[in-house]
């Protein structure tokens, strides 16, 4: 049987990025075969190695947007980058960005400049607010583009909103910046011609925040706050065992809510509760309701509640911390680990979720900073005495 071909192999990127954002998307292309030049500072490298040491030394946040990448090192603004550069994007069918406002357009990186030396160009710009507007020159970090699209204000409980706990705006903007490349891309198939695709992180989200947004516009107040549980069914949310355990579970219409009586609870008369029988009754009376389900759930263990919502059909799932994730058994089962090399040992990560039969994901190594610096200068005709004098400059 042939070896598999990967959807982008042939693709070249070029990556001025940092962060999560762009980092992210590009990470997408290099799983799917394309190769991925991540231009980083010499010495220091994208910032996002320092935000942690946790995996191997190594930051757990740049390991997992990373992989299959190679590092050049390069100094922007050193006289010489700019004819690397050159070269680099003459190569090039994707140009990704997401340095701080106006940095691109300064370095001469901006669509318009380099459209007209390279027509074919796909250039992605990522940014907090976008290129215009009164906001285009604001900095932008994930939490405070979750604070400005108002997603904390609608997560959490009734008492005190909550952040998203992961980078939520930075992987929206990323996962639209991999859209936004991959229909340029068949665009260009098409004309001949390269786009400009821009993503801003409060577009991204602001999309994601649609039903909130449109909640409070047309009905005039917005989404209460309910924790874990669900605003507008009942019961649907966290309930605890006898020993402890932690579980989410929901009701869809008022026939599970008495298959849910019977089958679980073992309570035909709960059951039949005029305060109950209807979802907009359990809703107005949930205080009430988790006190009944409580007597209930306190006589259980987690793994029997578990049992018996199976068996009874009801939707649920524990509430799973980092470590039962890790292992999950349905992860396991399905195959879904990796082996992904590193500058400091094999590590273990998950497939991308959009699995392609025939194309496997190529979950490549987590590079090095400046790894291949040698062998991308090289490739370009940089003989060693030149590399060398690139290193005593600190060109690279």
């Amino acid at each position: 049987m042939p070896p598999a071909v990967l959807p982008l192999e042939g693709v070249t990127v070029v990556a001025l990025e940092h962060a999560v954002a762009a980092p992210f998307a590009s990470r997408q292309l290099a799983d799917l075969g394309a190769r991925v030049v991540k231009i980083e500072r010499p010495g220091v490298g994208d910032f996002a190695r320092g935000y942690d040491k946790t995996v191997h030394g190594m930051s757990s946040f740049f390991v997992w947007a990373n992989r299959g990448k190679e590092s050049l090192s390069l100094d922007l603004k050193h006289p010489d980058a700019a004819d690397i550069l050159q070269q680099l994007l003459d190569e090039a069918d994707v140009l990704i960005q997401n340095l701080a406002p106006g940095a691109a357009d300064r370095l001469g990186l901006g669509f318009d400049a380099l459209h007209t030396r390279f027509p074919k160009l796909i250039v992605c710009d990522i940014s907090g607010y976008g290129d215009h507007g009164p906001y285009r020159d604001k900095k932008a970090y994930d939490l405070l583009i979750q604070a400005a699209a108002g997603l904390i204000s609608v997560t959490g409980g009734e008492d005190a909103p909550s952040r998203a706990g992961i980078s939520i705006a930075d992987i929206a903007a990323g996962m639209y910046a991999y859209s936004g490349i991959l229909s340029a891309l068949l665009l260009r198939a098409r004309t001949g011609v390269g786009e400009r695709v821009e993503v801003t992180m409060l577009e991204a989200l602001g999309e994601w925040m649609s039903y909130p947004l449109n909640f409070a516009h047309y009905g005039g107040t917005p989404p209460a706050r309910h924790g874990l549980a669900h605003p507008s069914i009942a019961p649907y949310g966290h309930y605890r065992t006898g020993d402890g355990g932690s579980v989410i579970f929901g009701l869809q219409n008022d026939r599970e809510w008495q298959r849910f009586c019977l089958n679980v609870l073992d309570d035909a008369a709960l059951a039949n509760d005029p305060r109950f029988t209807t979802n907009l009754e359990r809703v107005n009376h949930r205080e009430a309701l988790d006190v009944e389900i409580g007597k209930h759930l306190n006589r259980m263990t987690r793994d029997e509640l578990i049992e018996r919502l199976d068996q009874g059909g009801i939707a649920n799932a524990p509430l799973n911390d980092m470590h039962d994730v890790w292992n999950h058994p349905q992860l396991a089962a399905r195959q879904r680990w990796r082996d992904v090399a590193t500058p400091a040992g094999s590590i273990q990560a998950l497939l991308p979720p959009a699995t392609l039969t025939n194309a496997p994901a190529r979950m490549g190594d987590v590079p090095d900073l400046g790894e291949h610096t040698a062998a991308i200068l090289g490739k370009l005709g940089y003989t060693a005495a030149q590399l060398e004098a690139l290193r005593q400059q600190g060109a690279i």
